[in-house]
């Protein structure tokens, strides 16, 4: 994690978010700096627009659980599949995500 820190501390500062300065930051915070693990997350990064990604995230709806429905007032099985895969595309969204950072 203190890998995703320091490419967001970099961008944040306005720095060039690359293995130099990946590195001289995770050295500075007293980490074993691993070469591979910060070449993979420039790499992950490329092209990736950190500041929209950041601001994706914090926009995802956190899921809330639904009180459960009395037998009258049961949902109809099609609203039901449609929050199912509402759901699921939160999480997908929220996974890839994860996967830019490491």
């Amino acid at each position: 994690m203190e890998y995703v820190y320091a490419a967001m501390l970099l961008h944040e500062a306005g720095q060039k978010v690359d293995e130099a300065n990946v590195k001289k930051v995770l050295t500075a915070a007293g980490v074993k700096v691993d070469d591979a693990r910060v070449k993979a997350l420039v790499a992950s990064l490329e092209g990736v627009n950190i500041k929209e990604a950041v601001e994706k995230a914090s926009a995802a709806p956190v899921a809330v659980a639904a009180p459960a429905a009395s037998a009258g007032n049961a949902p109809k099985a099609e609203e039901k599949h449609k929050k199912e895969d509402d759901k699921k595309s939160e999480e997908q969204a929220a996974a890839g995500l994860g996967a830019l950072f490491g």
